[in-house]
């Protein structure tokens, strides 16, 4: 399975914080915000990663991630030469797709929970065409909103609905086989004239393909799109790294755990970062056992 990270979004509700550097580059606490989705992806196995950028944005992604080699994956770039939608992100990479199946997630959200790398090797393994989640917010109206029935089973998607019919919303993260590059490229542009990924996932719930994962309680998801929810979520972060003492999102030390990287690789990359508070705490995770995974967040 490919992964895509959508980080094409220049911010302009959060100008003028985000006129010198799109929003997936800002900080959240204390790590750039595409750590995050990076880090699901690499939870979920994923190590063959595309960054979709903005326009003449490429280079600070490339200064920032490089490669991947230092995390473990390999990391590729693509420009998102006109801000199309979300599921355009399928067609920009569809020669990276290929014929592999494909994780989305937006550059802009952030998932943990205790079980989170479970959940994401079981969505990533299920053999449903597209499987997606569903998280309960009090106020859904700008979200994507899934309406389930009685038995749990969704029956309905709509994009932003002023009425929604659930609480329940489509939180940036979706799991589709290689059938979603061509339902991507015969849907049409909604009325502002985007792809639409909820588009994308009517069309898997009509044919009965779409698979949707209510997020318990235990799972946290935040949405870095605004000024106040960027506060909310680096409050957030703070809080929990405060209270669990691991950093999250730190993509060497899940590269690690995961096995991609050797304790070789993090001895030298902690030692690149020595004089950070980051660098410290590699260094303190070399003196773990790489079989305490299940303390990835």
């Amino acid at each position: 399975m490919k992964g895509l990270i959508l980080a094409a979004g220049k911010g302009t509700r959060m100008y003028p914080m985000t006129l010198p550097v799109c929003k997936p580059l800002i900080p959240v606490y204390d790590k750039p915000l595409i750590y995050y989705p990076l880090a699901v992806l690499m939870q979920a196995g994923i190590r063959d990663i595309l960054v979709i950028t903005p326009p003449d944005e490429m280079a600070p992604f490339i200064r920032l991630l490089g490669d991947g080699s230092d995390f473990g994956v390999r990391i590729t770039y693509r420009v998102q030469k006109v801000q199309r939608g979300i599921a355009d992100a399928f067609l920009v990479g569809r020669s990276f797709i290929g014929d592999d199946d494909v994780c989305l997630i937006l550059g802009d959200n952030i998932f943990y929970g205790q079980t989170l790398a479970q959940s994401l090797r079981e969505a990533k393994d299920d053999p449903a065409e597209a499987r997606i989640f569903g998280y309960y917010v009090d106020d859904p109206r700008p979200f994507g909103v899934v309406e389930f029935d009685d038995n749990g089973n969704a029956i309905s998607i709509e994009e932003k609905p002023a009425q929604p019919r659930s609480n329940y919303i489509v939180p940036g993260l979706y799991f589709f086989r290689n059938s979603v590059v061509d339902i991507a490229a015969q849907i049409e542009p909604s009325a502002r004239g985007e792809l639409e990924i909820t588009a994308v996932n009517a069309a898997y719930l009509h044919s009965g393909d779409l698979h949707v994962v209510k997020l318990g309680q235990d799972f946290t998801w935040l949405d870095a799109g605004h000024a106040e929810s960027l506060l909310h979520a680096a409050s957030t972060i703070r809080e929990i790294q405060k209270t669990t003492g691991r950093l999250v999102a730190c993509l060497e030390e899940i590269g690690w755990r995961m096995g991609y990287l050797t304790r070789s690789d993090l001895l030298r990359r902690a030692q690149e970062l020595k004089n950070t508070a980051y660098g410290k705490y590699l260094e303190q995770v070399t003196g773990e056992g790489a079989e305490n995974g299940n303390k990835l967040g």
